[in-house]
C-alpha cells in the first residue's frame, strides 16, 4: 500500500501521509485564507473537510466568504438552533419547529407545539447553542438505508421528511448528527460547532430569528434589518402555501401524484390575479398617482406583472403607458465602469436621470414628449417619433431596477408615484428544515429565459449571477421597504414546471466549467421534485414568460 501521496496546491506540489483528513491538511494552508476553512476542492469537487484524501490529487479549499461555504454554516447553524430547542423544550413538547424564510441575514423560524413561545425559552435556547459551541461538539455524517431512516423521522414526529424521502431513488441517504440528535440536511455542514460561533437568536412575532453573518463579512453578525412589509408578504405566501396543504416538496409532490395540479395551478393563478386586482385598485382610488414605478431584482416576472396590472388599470377606466426606464440609459461611451473596467450598467449613474425627470415632468404638465428607445446593439439612446402626451385618466407605467429609488424621479411630486416593489419570494420547503432559497427559483427562470429567449448559455448565466446579485443587494433591496405595495410573483408549483426546461441545460456544464459546481447542486436539488406538465399553466401566467408561450411576448 501507498504511504504517502502527492497534493498539489495552487501550483506547488506536497507530499502527506496516504488517507490523511482534509481539516489536517487545511490547518497548513489556512494561513491563506481570511475567515475558516470550511470546504476542500479535491480534483474540482467539493468535500467537506472531516473527510479523507484517498491519493495523488489537486487540492484547493474555500472559506467562510465562499458561496458554498457560507450556505454550509447557515445549514451547519440551523441544526445547532433545532438540536439546542429540542434540548430545552423536550421532543414530547414539540409539534414543529420549521425554518420558514429568510429576512436579509436572518432566518424566520415558527414553532408549535405544548410549550409556550416565550423569551426565556428562546433565552434559554440560545444559551445551550453557545455551549455546543464552546464545547466544539462534531457534527457527524452517516449513511443509513432510507427504510429505516423514514421510520426514524416518523417516531421523532418529522413528517415532512418521511414525505419527502418517499419519493427518493436512492438505498440511502447521508444523516447528520450533533450530540445524538439525528437530521437530514441538503447539502454540505461544516464539520463541528466550533465554527458557528457567530450567530444570535431573539423572539421575533410568534417566532424566533437566527441572526447569521452576511457572506462579505462572514465572521460578524449584521445588525438585524427590519423589515416589516417584506415579512407580512412572506408570512402571507407561507400561510397560503399550508392551506393549500403544499408548503414543502414532498408536499408537492403528492399533490402531482394524486392528479392535483389543474386545480392547484388554477388557485394559484386566481390568487395572482386577486392581488393585482387589489393593488390596480388601490392606485385608482388615491386619485393622484399618474406614475406606476415598478422594480425587483432578475426574473422576478416584471415584464408580465407590468401587463397585467395595465390590463386591470385599464378595466378601472385609466389608460396605462409602459415606460421602461432601460430606454434612458445613457450612451455607452457615457456609461460608468466598475473597478475591473467593465461598463456598470446597474448603477443609477448609468441612467441620463436628468433626461428621465425632464421628459416626466414635461408630461406631468400636459406637454407632448418624444420618448426615447435604447438600441442595446448600439450602444446609443434613438428618436424615432414615439410622441406621447399624458390625458387625465392616463397613468405611466415606469420599470427598471431603480424604479424604488426617489433619486430617480426626484423632481416628480411623491403623491403622483405609486412604487411597487416584486420579487419571487419562495416559501416553499424542502422539508421543515431545509429551505428553499429565494435566488434558486429566480436563477433557473433566468437559465431557461436566457437560453431560449436570448441565445445565452447556461454557463453564461451561471459566470453573471453572482454581478447581479451584487447590483440587486445595492440597488433594489435597500428600497424594498419604501414601497407602496409588494407583489410575491413566486407559484408554489414553479420549480416542477421549470425542471424538465432547466435539468438539461445543466448537464452540459463540464466538469472544467468555473460554473461546474453550482450546477451539479442545482441538479441535485431538482432530484427532489418530480415534473409537471405545463399545458394547464396559463397563457398570462407569469411563468409563461420563462418557458415560453406567453400572450404577452
Amino acid at each position: 500500500m501507498k504511504e504517502t501521496m502527492k497534493v498539489r496546491y495552487r501550483g506547488q506540489e506536497y507530499e502527506y501521509p496516504a488517507k490523511s483528513q482534509l481539516s489536517d491538511i487545511a490547518k497548513d494552508f489556512q494561513k491563506d485564507y481570511s475567515s475558516a476553512i470550511v470546504l476542500a476542492k479535491v480534483n474540482n469537487k467539493l468535500k467537506e473537510i472531516f473527510h479523507k484524501v484517498d491519493g495523488d490529487c489537486d487540492l484547493d479549499f474555500e472559506d467562510l466568504s465562499g458561496t458554498s461555504a457560507h450556505k454550509a454554516y447557515k445549514r451547519s447553524a440551523s441544526l445547532l438552533l433545532i438540536k439546542s430547542f429540542y434540548d430545552v423544550v423536550g421532543q414530547e413538547n414539540i409539534e414543529k419547529i420549521k425554518i420558514e424564510f429568510s429576512i436579509g441575514a436572518a432566518y424566520y423560524c415558527s414553532y408549535t407545539g405544548k410549550t409556550p413561545l416565550t423569551e426565556e425559552i428562546v433565552s434559554k435556547v440560545k444559551e445551550r447553542m453557545l455551549t455546543l459551541v464552546k464545547e466544539d461538539v462534531p457534527i457527524i455524517k452517516n449513511s443509513y438505508p432510507i427504510e429505516s431512516i423514514i421510520s426514524r423521522f416518523h417516531e421523532m414526529g418529522m413528517y415532512d421528511k418521511e414525505k419527502l424521502f418517499r419519493y427518493r431513488r436512492s438505498d440511502k441517504i447521508n444523516i447528520y448528527s450533533l450530540d445524538g440528535f439525528q437530521d437530514y440536511f441538503y447539502g454540505y455542514m461544516v464539520p463541528s460547532c466550533g465554527y458557528l460561533k457567530y450567530f444570535d437568536l431573539f423572539k421575533y412575532g410568534d417566532g424566533m430569528m437566527l441572526q447569521l453573518p452576511e457572506r462579505k463579512s462572514p465572521e460578524e453578525v449584521p445588525p438585524f434589518n427590519d423589515s416589516p412589509k417584506l415579512f407580512a408578504t412572506m408570512k402571507s405566501a407561507s400561510e397560503w402555501g399550508k392551506m393549500m396543504e403544499i408548503d414543502t416538496v414532498g408536499a408537492l409532490n403528492d399533490a402531482i401524484s394524486d392528479g392535483r395540479m389543474h386545480e392547484v395551478i388554477l388557485v394559484q393563478e386566481a390568487l395572482i390575479e386577486s392581488r393585482i386586482a387589489e393593488i390596480a385598485k388601490d392606485i385608482v382610488e388615491r386619485g393622484d398617482v399618474r406614475f406606476v414605478m415598478i422594480a425587483g431584482p432578475s426574473s422576478s416576472g416584471k415584464t408580465t406583472f407590468s401587463h397585467r396590472l395595465s390590463i386591470e388599470l385599464r378595466a378601472h377606466g385609466m389608460r396605462p403607458h409602459p415606460i421602461e426606464i432601460d430606454n434612458y440609459f445613457k450612451n455607452r461611451d457615457d456609461t460608468p465602469k466598475d473597478e475591473n473596467g467593465n461598463y456598470d450598467f446597474e448603477c443609477i449613474e448609468a441612467i441620463d436621470v436628468e433626461g428621465f425627470n425632464r421628459d416626466m415632468t414635461a408630461l406631468l404638465e400636459g406637454k407632448t414628449v418624444e420618448l426615447p428607445r435604447f438600441n442595446f446593439k448600439t450602444g446609443v439612446r434613438e428618436y424615432k417619433g414615439d410622441m406621447l402626451t399624458l390625458r387625465e385618466s392616463d397613468v405611466l407605467v415606469c420599470e427598471g431596477i431603480h424604479g424604488l429609488n426617489d433619486e430617480l424621479s426626484h423632481s416628480l411630486p411623491k403623491e403622483s408615484k405609486y412604487k411597487i416593489y416584486i420579487s419571487a419570494l419562495t416559501t416553499l420547503n424542502v422539508d421543515e428544515h431545509n429551505r428553499v432559497p429565494t435566488t434558486d427559483g429566480r436563477l433557473m427562470r433566468r437559465m431557461v429565459r436566457d437560453y431560449y429567449t436570448r441565445g445565452s448559455s447556461v454557463s453564461r448565466t451561471l459566470g453573471m449571477w453572482h454581478s447581479v446579485r451584487r447590483g440587486e443587494e445595492k440597488y433594489i433591496f435597500p428600497f424594498q421597504e419604501s414601497a407602496d405595495a409588494m407583489f410575491n410573483s413566486a407559484h408554489i408549483y414553479e420549480i416542477a414546471a421549470l425542471k424538465p426546461y432547466v435539468e438539461p441545460l445543466l448537464f452540459r456544464v463540464g466538469e472544467d466549467d468555473p460554473g461546474y459546481q453550482e450546477a451539479k447542486r442545482l441538479l441535485k436539488f431538482l432530484q427532489y421534485f418530480l415534473s409537471i406538465d405545463t399545458a394547464y399553466i396559463p397563457y398570462n401566467s407569469i411563468i409563461r414568460e420563462f418557458i415560453g408561450g406567453s400572450i404577452f411576448n
